[in-house]
């Protein structure tokens, strides 16, 4: 939906940009959408800057392309996600939201996915645009972190990309993989575990803690690069 609201965004301020699978894969490995916008120009006219002002109209129009997009079509939950809302709730965990995309972004992709009251679910949402540097920088993690008044190591990251990793790492929280379409290559060492969705595992607190080297993992993926 990211990469075909890009290319609506190009059509409609009549740019000939088109961002096939392999080129959006290639842009993915910068974070953040203007970010990868810059890049793009920056490949394709070396010689040429865009201003501050042209970059945000246009990642402004990607934004309402977005939104279109996922109100129009139906967009689901990764397998587990529920169930892992749902238990974790059960079980009294804190959840939250660390992400380098928009807080406009996260609303529209979530009030569909879950439903408009989606924000009760998470005692912390931190987006990119709320934060000075997105990841690989740990700084949404950073912020996630000091909003829940948790301690890194009693925490758990779910990430799918390096750069996630990176940042969950940088900020001390062990980190669960959930490979990706688009970054199912990436190397992932470090990582607590690789699976292919979170219906792979099962993740069991001791009695009277949740501290994570008192968790099991019943059942994971081995990573490709093992």
């Amino acid at each position: 939906m990211h990469r075909r609201a890009f290319n609506a965004a190009f059509i409609e301020a009549g740019l000939d940009w088109y961002w096939d699978y392999r080129t959006y894969k290639k842009l993915l490995r910068t974070t953040g959408g203007k970010e990868r916008i810059r890049a793009f120009a920056r490949s394709r006219f070396p010689r040429v800057c865009l201003s501050d002002s042209v970059v945000i109209a246009l990642h402004q129009r990607k934004t309402r392309h977005y939104g279109r997009l996922i109100a129009q079509h139906t967009c689901r939950l990764r397998p587990g996600i529920a169930s892992l809302i749902r238990n974790a709730r059960a079980r009294g965990q804190a959840l939250a939201i660390a992400t380098t995309t928009t807080s406009s972004n996260i609303d529209d992709l979530l009030s569909v996915a879950l439903d408009q009251n989606w924000r009760s679910l998470f005692t912390a949402v931190v987006a990119g645009d709320d934060v000075e540097r997105k990841k690989p920088a740990p700084d949404v993690y950073l912020e996630v972190l000091a909003r829940l008044k948790q301690r890194a190591s009693d925490c758990l990251a779910i990430e799918d990309s390096a750069n996630g990793l990176k940042a969950a790492i940088a900020a001390g929280i062990p980190a669960l993989i959930n490979r990706s379409e688009y970054f199912r290559d990436d190397d992932f060492s470090g990582a607590l575990a690789v699976v292919d969705d979170l219906t792979e595992f099962g993740l069991i607190p001791a009695a009277g803690g949740n501290h994570l080297e008192e968790m099991r993992f019943e059942k994971v993926c081995p990573d490709r690069n093992d």
